[in-house]
């Protein structure tokens, strides 16, 4: 895990779904890597930059200077462009027959890094990225994690960077639903990313005052929701906020998918939320709408919490190259980063815990869970 260290060039990419603080962690790294003397690379849309040079202007890989990371640590988004298709690990190709193979084309990753001697890579991504990161750590390339996914279901880690900024803007959400569902008297299903975890839908749900929250950790059964809204409706408190994550599940049933999974790509979850809808609607005779928050939850600028996250993030990414580590991942555990073995991370999942403090805060103040 830790070797001696003679670093020169380092490349950065940024893989999977976008989220708010990946520009942070790229303005931190390039400037701790420029501060050692090293030269810093950007590759684009993950490995895509690779792949395809001809696709890009600079041929899918620029320098990273000061001046070019500049002034985007308060930016959503990231410079580099990612994407969340083409595992190089298993890249669908399509076959003279017209079917379509998954090949592995890792090594044309340490091809290209030993022909622009390029030294090290900082990964930045979720469980994909960094599944892929440690493949190419094992084949002797120089790697580094940096874990990030707004869904907060990575491993060995408190926390991702994005998460806090997804919770308060669908806590805030939240807050603008309460007057209107009061208003018109209205039951509101509110759907919210975050896959097969439910830490956006619970950290929210309670933060913006939900009155039952539907979770993939805990699948629920309808008849106790609408309980919960008809003793609020017989206490006259007559609307009731319901918000449910995308993989949530109806006991004894199938998470809801919009997209069957491909080859070199995964299922598309979503529309729970208008199946809840639906049936609260017919079983309570109250008027019921639905809000998907989607990827506005991914968009903005990073909260004070993520942007220095990841910052932290970044910077100690290099600092982990500069001591002789590879094949780690930079994970915030308070009050420091410490490095965690990328095997320890790739391939699982971290979901709530069915004992948790914040899952208990919300039984103890009466929220719904559906159980």
């Amino acid at each position: 895990m830790s070797t001696a260290t003679n670093i020169k060039r380092i490349a950065i990419s940024t893989g999977g779904g976008d989220a708010p603080g990946l520009n942070a962690v790229i303005r931190a790294a390039t400037l701790a890597a420029v501060n050692r003397g090293w030269e810093c690379y950007g590759i684009r849309e993950g490995f895509n930059g690779i792949f395809f040079p001809e696709r890009f202007q600079d041929g899918g890989l620029f320098q990273l200077t000061r001046d070019r990371v500049r002034g985007i640590a308060h930016l959503g988004g990231t410079i580099l462009g990612t994407t969340n298709k083409g595992n190089p690990l298993k890249y669908p190709l399509k076959m003279p027959d017209g079917s379509i193979r998954e090949v592995d084309r890792s090594n044309e990753i340490l091809e290209f890094f030993a022909k622009k001697q390029i030294d090290a890579l900082i990964s930045i991504g979720g469980d994909g990225s960094l599944t892929i990161a440690h493949a190419l750590a094992e084949k002797g390339l120089k790697v580094v994690g940096v874990p990030k996914t707004i869904d907060n279901d990575l491993d060995k880690t408190f926390t991702t960077f994005g998460f806090d900024t997804a919770v308060s803007f669908a806590t805030e959400c939240l807050d603008r639903l309460h007057t209107t569902a009061e208003s018109h008297q209205r039951v509101f299903v509110v759907e919210m990313m975050g896959r097969y975890a439910g830490w956006i839908a619970l950290h929210a749900g309670i933060s913006g005052g939900a009155h039952a929250i539907l979770i993939p950790e805990i699948p629920f059964d309808l008849d106790k929701v609408v309980e919960k809204i008809r003793m609020r409706d017989g206490v006259g408190r007559v609307y009731s906020l319901i918000v449910v994550a995308e993989g949530a599940n109806v006991i004894h049933g199938q998470r809801s998918v919009m997209e069957k999974a491909q080859v070199g790509q995964a299922e598309r979850l979503g529309g729970i939320g208008e199946k809840v809808a639906r049936v609260l609607a017919e079983r309570t005779g109250k008027e019921t709408r639905t809000v998907v928050l989607g990827h506005l939850v991914r968009g903005g600028s990073p909260t004070s919490f993520d942007r220095l996250a990841a910052m932290r993030f970044g910077a100690a990414a290099v600092r982990a190259l500069d001591e002789g580590f590879t094949n780690v991942m930079v994970s915030l555990a308070f009050p420091n980063v410490q490095y965690v073995p990328l095997e320890e991370v790739a391939g699982r999942m971290k979901s709530v815990p069915l004992d948790s403090d914040t899952l208990l805060t919300g039984r103890d103040i009466g929220i719904c869970f559906g159980d």
